[in-house]
């Protein structure tokens, strides 16, 4: 009798479809290897193995709804035949031939989709910018719609709605595929950007030698989003140099009273501190862009940049303004340390309102920190270096530190922008205007 293995513990999530389906019967699983994919609202969830062996029956489709303890498929007990089924032959489309039609969920879409024979598809279209989760915040689609768009790099701010409340299908999609194959780059039609030619494929190994690494999960899953975010995102980098000669003399006697057995307050917890009373005398910096209005949040969520091993994460330190400098520094550390050893949960990674990029710890000054949508604002922190600076009527060795803040110029302007770096300057140079 094989073991069934069941959907874990994944938070607050209810029937969330599956979006990916990874294996198959007859596999043979390792522990931890990825079983299904889940996609919410919010966030693209992977279900591992608990054990090794192999895969005698699945019980879920693409397609289906899942929640904590759906059964997924059954294991084959110890000592049972490790012998996998020969697969299902696949169609394949021979150029001239009739199009396959490829079998879909009648749920999930009311309509085949036909895959164009091998001949017709042309191949120096380059992708479209792909959608993710985030897209809902300008799309009116549901998250599997939102997934089949990635898929076939869709811009689904293209795509118009054919639904209730010009809601996104699969259809909507499918025929702007259609039609964009049948546009000619000659005509100004496609999915080119300013039919830009096709990305070169070299063999490198005509040159020397060379090493194939495949990016990692976090670095695949995050550069869709980086670029799509780069493309549609208006950017604007600021750049300031903020006296912090006080504040780290304050930190460094925080730290010294409060010994070894309290967290270590670091210059980003201070900023993210200065950050919660800033942000709400300047509400465009704590709001999101959807369609062509303005959402304010009333709450400040900071979300900071954590490197890790496997690419940088952003979890989110929730209500700052509420919480004191050391709550701050204890929540940072605790947040990067679960980042470091891949054990953040997905919804400490949502919510966020303004993200800070830290490249203060290992070196760097000014650079331009891309926009963490659906936020409208990023600041980047570089080293603080000590500078001879004219002050108070002679020159003196001052701490300084580099900021970069990127913007959505849709939402900000630049004299908003210069205003904010001023505000937060000041609190920075002097803390105690927190109190004010």
């Amino acid at each position: 009798m094989g073991k069934e293995v069941k959907v874990p513990d994944i938070g607050d999530f209810r029937n969330v479809p599956i979006i990916e389906l990874l294996v198959k019967e007859g596999d043979l699983l390792k522990l931890d290897q990825p079983l299904i994919t889940l996609e919410s609202d919010k966030a693209t969830l992977e279900v591992p193995a608990p054990e090794a062996g192999r895969v005698e029956r699945v019980l879920v489709k693409l397609g289906e709804r899942v929640s904590e303890g759906s059964p997924i498929l059954i294991l084959a007990a110890p000592g049972e035949s490790t012998e996998s089924p020969s697969p299902d032959p696949v169609p394949v489309a021979t150029p001239g031939a009739d199009p396959v039609t490829l079998p879909v969920e009648e749920k999930w879409v009311s309509a085949p989709v036909v895959a164009p024979p091998v001949s017709t598809i042309p191949l120096s279209v380059p992708r479209m910018t792909p959608a993710g989760e985030e897209a809902l915040q300008t799309a009116h689609a549901s998250p599997t719609v939102r997934r089949f768009a990635r898929e076939l790099g869709v811009d689904l701010g293209q795509v118009a709605g054919s639904g209730p409340h010009q809601r996104i299908l699969r259809e909507d999609i499918q025929r702007f595929v259609k039609a964009a194959l049948q546009s000619s780059p000659a005509q100004g039609g496609g999915w080119s950007l300013g039919d830009l030619p096709a990305w070169p494929m070299v063999d490198f190994t005509k040159y020397g030698p060379v090493e194939t690494r495949p990016l990692g999960r976090i670095k695949k899953l995050s550069g869709g989003y980086l670029h799509r975010n780069w493309l549609m995102i208006p950017h604007v980098t600021n750049h300031e140099e903020v006296d912090i000669t006080e504040l780290e003399e304050f930190r460094q006697d925080l730290n010294r009273e409060a010994g070894p057995e309290f967290p270590k307050i670091t210059l980003l917890t201070l900023v993210l501190k200065a950050l919660a009373a800033v942000l709400p005398g300047f509400p465009e910096f704590n709001a999101s862009l959807q369609g062509d209005a303005l959402i304010l949040k009333q709450y400040i969520h900071l979300g900071f940049a954590a490197d890790t091993a496997s690419g940088l994460m952003v979890p989110v330190v929730r209500d700052v303004p509420s919480k004191g400098i050391r709550s701050i520094a204890s929540e940072v550390a605790e947040l990067a340390a679960r980042a470091r050893e891949g054990r953040l949960a997905p919804e400490e990674m949502q919510g966020g309102t303004f993200s800070v990029s830290s490249l203060g710890g290992i070196g760097g000054s000014f650079f331009t920190p891309i926009i963490n949508a659906p936020e409208v604002a990023i600041l980047g922190l570089g080293r603080a270096l000590q500078k001879p600076v004219w002050c108070a009527g002679t020159v003196a060795g001052r701490w300084m530190l580099p900021l970069s803040l990127s913007y959505d110029h849709r939402v900000i302007d630049g004299a908003g922008a210069a205003r904010f770096n001023e505000a937060l300057r000041q609190i920075l140079a002097d803390i105690r205007r927190i109190l004010v």
